[in-house]
């Protein structure tokens, strides 16, 4: 589903990617852990579409993304990329509902079609009764799985997750962590983690780890 060859990225004489190799196949959970400042969050980036290297291929899916033009890339990364984030950039004026269905709206779904889209996304993800609540109304943990929600609302080939249970109390970890597994049986998800939590990590399929922009053998 993804494979990464030869990534380098540097700011300014800092180089923080080193000719970075990556592969994740279909349905695998991937966690990429390592002291901060290793790369990990650049490289999630740069697989994300985010962000380009300085030199390198990404294929995702099969398609050279890099050699799409601003346009089409951004609709690649609208339809097939979910990014979920340690802080959940919700939009503190908008209801959860209207948060999810935004990236549905943007895809070209009508209003109706994306609210019933995030009604059903926002009730499998366990936060259905909080439909109208704002985020400054929702704890920590619906919060994120609002954010979640608006992840994957148009059906995304792959999830990339940057800390995505960091600022969480235990318990409310421990319950996102077991969503990321129930979200690719359900879904069929590749999923990429960053992430410093060692249990999250125990729990993917596979393990990479990163120091100073290289990968550890």
């Amino acid at each position: 589903m993804i494979r990464a060859q030869k990534i380098y990225k540097s700011f300014g004489s800092l180089q923080v990617l080193k000719g970075i190799d990556l592969e994740a196949g279909n349905s695998e959970v991937l966690s990429i852990v390592g002291a901060s400042g290793a790369g990990k969050s650049s490289l999630l980036h740069i697989l994300g579409t985010l962000s380009q290297p300085d030199s390198g291929t990404l294929l995702i899916d099969g398609i050279d993304v890099f050699k799409l033009n601003s346009d089409n890339l951004a609709d690649f990364r609208n339809k097939k990329i979910g990014f979920v984030f340690q802080f959940h950039h919700l939009l503190p004026e908008f209801t959860a509902l209207e948060n999810v269905a935004i990236p549905a709206l943007i895809s070209g779904e009508s209003m109706s079609k994306a609210k019933e889209k995030a009604k059903d996304i926002l009730s499998f993800l366990g936060v259905g009764e909080r439909l109208t609540h704002k985020p400054s109304q929702l704890s920590g943990g619906e919060q994120q799985r609002v954010a979640i929600a608006r992840a994957i609302i148009n059906n995304p080939t792959i999830l990339f997750a940057d800390e995505p249970s960091g600022n969480l109390d235990t318990n409310t970890k421990e319950e996102i962590h077991k969503l990321f597994f129930d979200l690719r049986d359900e879904f069929g998800q590749t999923i990429i983690i960053v992430t410093h939590d060692k249990d999250l990590a125990k729990m993917s399929d596979r393990v990479l780890e990163m120091r100073d922009g290289e990968f550890l053998l």
